[in-house]
């Protein structure tokens, strides 16, 4: 067993984190998750507002007794979205972390903390670390270049950032993009970091709530069959190749696109049909390049202990052979 920060701080067993995936984060994977010994993060803008939220937290409490997160993003939306209310269902409901990520979560501390709740705030670069000890969080995570999503726009590998982290903040730290092993998570923690948050790898797993071609689609491909889309709208995300892609950079290599050009192409709710009906070619997945590490569709149990089987042979094996 690995105790770290974040095993202690969290009171689970494995330090092993499921971050917000928007539409895949809901109470069947978190809950996987969970009694698999590390800790979900349902992503609260997956429901259309506050009382879907609550809903789910219900659901995912009948479904595990261990610790879970709700995610909030602050993120541009085509749709107003009331904060304030999802953190108060948060609270009503018990809810112990949140994982913020986007923008900085600040105008949304004093609420969030004069609750209890722990916060981690997810970040692409040191200098937003440092300001996220700064208003308050409690842990950070801190995304690589080789992240899913929305990697930043920095280029920072997850080799060079983690690192950078642990010595700029005493905070513990959660290392994300690029990890996928048991070596990603002995990787992290050498780098400094205090375990490891994984959600490509997540996706293709039995309990991830989406259709059976999205989980074979990550296994098929492999580390070079991701692209960064929207870099000229300076909100670069990282998705997996596919013909709707392609479009997007083509209309971005005009040199003027505007986000309504993209929104027909790259809107979430356009993501959401991909999920349910398993179309590969309409749409974007967001997929990290650890995308060329998922080679199987395991449960959630089997990938966790099949990780911290191969992590403790190399810590126990490995490393006891270089100190002898």
């Amino acid at each position: 067993m690995l105790k770290t920060r974040i095993t202690e701080l969290f009171g689970i067993e494995r330090p092993i984190v499921q971050g917000g995936l928007m539409w895949i984060a809901r109470a069947e994977l978190a809950a996987a998750v969970a009694n698999a010994g590390g800790i979900g993060f349902m992503t609260a803008l997956t429901f259309p507002d506050a009382e879907g939220l609550r809903a789910e937290i219900r659901k995912c409490r009948d479904m595990t007794a261990k610790p879970f997160g709700v995610n909030l993003t602050f993120l541009p939306s085509l749709r107003p979205i009331d904060y304030p209310a999802y953190i108060m269902v948060c609270i009503e409901e018990g809810i112990k972390f949140i994982e913020t990520a986007g923008r900085n979560p600040e105008p949304y501390m004093e609420q969030i903390k004069s609750a209890g709740i722990k916060v981690v705030h997810k970040c692409t670069s040191v200098r937003h670390a440092v300001k996220a000890e700064k208003i308050g969080c409690d842990v950070v995570s801190i995304d690589g270049f080789e992240a899913a999503g929305h990697p930043g726009e920095d280029d920072v590998t997850s080799l060079v950032l983690i690192p950078l982290t642990r010595d700029s903040i005493s905070l513990p730290i959660i290392a994300s993009g690029g990890f996928a092993d048991g070596r990603g998570l002995v990787g992290a923690l050498g780098l400094g970091a205090d375990g490891m948050n994984m959600g490509t790898r997540f996706v293709a797993t039995k309990e991830a709530p989406v259709h059976e071609n999205v989980k074979q689609a990550l296994v098929d491909h492999d580390e070079r069959d991701t692209r960064l889309i929207m870099r000229t709208l300076r909100n670069t995300e990282r998705v997996l190749h596919n013909p709707t892609v392609d479009k997007v950079l083509e209309i971005e290599s005009k040199g003027d696109a505007k986000i309504e050009d993209l929104i027909p192409h790259v809107s979430g709710l356009v993501g959401k049909e991909m999920l349910d009906d398993g179309d590969m070619e309409r749409g974007v997945l967001a997929a990290g390049q650890s995308v060329g590490l998922v080679r199987d569709i395991p449960t959630c149990r089997e990938l966790l202990d099949r990780i911290m089987a191969e992590a403790e042979e190399i810590i126990n094996e490995k490393f006891a052979q270089a100190i002898s």
